[in-house]
């Protein structure tokens, strides 16, 4: 059976659910691969590659991991940031108390300790939700806070609370320098990327929005709530850990608790409502405008004469934040990556050999 979607042929189910089925799609993400490793190291100052795009990169692996279970699952939480501290103390302490561990190693090893918490955290889902699963979640980011200040096994007991590391050595490559660190995230966000994409695309995925669009109806039909609810949580933290981890070692190179407190999370939700739930390019959107707002409101009012006060700009980032939210939620739920589609399909305007 043939059919005709945007001027290009499809025969089978199976072309449909491609990642990226439509050709201008696949050349366009070819192209901006290769701009992002080909290019843009040598073309983007240090600057912008440690206050933009670093923090970036990494806040976006947490937001794919929030829209997995919010988004994709439709589990809500606000406390996410306690997972990725989780991930950067269990780092910190894998690192310290076991040198001979090799980083990606660490990372993984974070990711599944955050994964544990999460469902520890998640099991509440599997008798209540919405508000009241919210108010959950957000005791674990108060937990946190208390267990990772007051416990101080977690900071190898030092006295002013905060912990340092030292540069990453991954198979003896110093990831020390902003191109090396830009690199290093890049290919971790890649891959990262790509296994959300097919989790969602998959049987797991499936079940995941079966719970989100009405959980009696998949429950009827053979889906375990307990399965798929703790595997969203277990997934969706496994991500905020290895965050939490990168946002530690990369990032900060040194922090305290406050460094993952509850305005953490509350700016990880905000960039999956901005960017739109249930999309994983929403989750680059949201990233990017949360990381770059505030540096726009620092930089661009001076460039024009008329510079703002640290304590105004903050002020304007929270009614912008505050603005956006409304206005995504009533007229556009699905966020800017709703708005690129629609941008996109009304850009193709020719049609393609397929």
């Amino acid at each position: 059976m043939f059919y005709r979607e945007n001027g290009q042929y499809k025969t089978s189910y199976r072309a449909d659910q491609q990642m990226l089925p439509i050709l201008q799609d696949r050349i366009f993400m070819g192209g901006l691969l290769v701009f992002a490793y080909g290019v843009m190291p040598f073309v983007v100052s240090d600057y912008l590659l440690l206050s933009i795009v670093v923090p970036f990169l990494i806040l976006t692996i947490a937001a794919i991991g929030l829209n997995l279970l919010v988004g994709y699952c439709g589990q809500i939480s606000v406390g996410h940031a306690a997972f990725m501290a989780v991930g950067a103390y269990a780092a910190y302490n894998l690192v310290l108390r076991l040198p001979q561990l090799n980083f990606l190693v660490v990372l993984i090893l974070a990711g599944v300790i955050a994964a544990v918490a999460g469902m520890l955290f998640g099991i509440p889902s599997l008798r209540i939700k919405g508000l009241y699963l919210a108010v959950a979640t957000l005791a674990a980011q108060f937990f946190m806070d208390w267990l990772f200040a007051r416990v101080k096994w977690f900071t190898n007991y030092a006295g002013s609370g905060s912990v340092s590391t030292a540069a990453i050595d991954l198979f003896g490559w110093k990831i020390a320098s902003p191109v090396d660190k830009y690199l290093f995230l890049l290919a971790l966000l890649t891959v990262f990327t790509l296994v959300a994409k097919n989790l969602v695309r998959g049987h797991i995925g499936r079940a995941w929005m079966a719970m989100r669009d009405m959980d009696v109806a998949a429950e009827v039909i053979g889906i375990r709530p307990i399965y798929a609810k703790l595997t969203a949580f277990a997934v969706s933290s496994f991500y905020c850990g290895v965050a939490g981890a990168l946002w530690g070692f990369v990032h900060l190179g040194s922090w305290e608790p406050l460094a993952f407190n509850i305005n953490l999370s509350f700016n990880l939700l905000f960039m999956i409502i901005i960017g739109g739930m249930g999309s994983i390019l929403g989750s680059y959107f949201g990233a990017f405008f949360i990381v770059a707002l505030p540096i726009i409101l620092n930089q661009v009012p001076a460039l024009l004469g008329a510079p703002l006060s640290t304590a105004t700009a903050s002020h304007l980032e929270i009614m912008i934040f505050g603005s956006l939210i409304i206005f995504f939620l009533i007229v556009e739920p699905n966020g800017l990556a709703r708005l690129w589609a629609i941008t996109k399909e009304k850009l193709r305007l020719w049609p393609f050999p397929h």
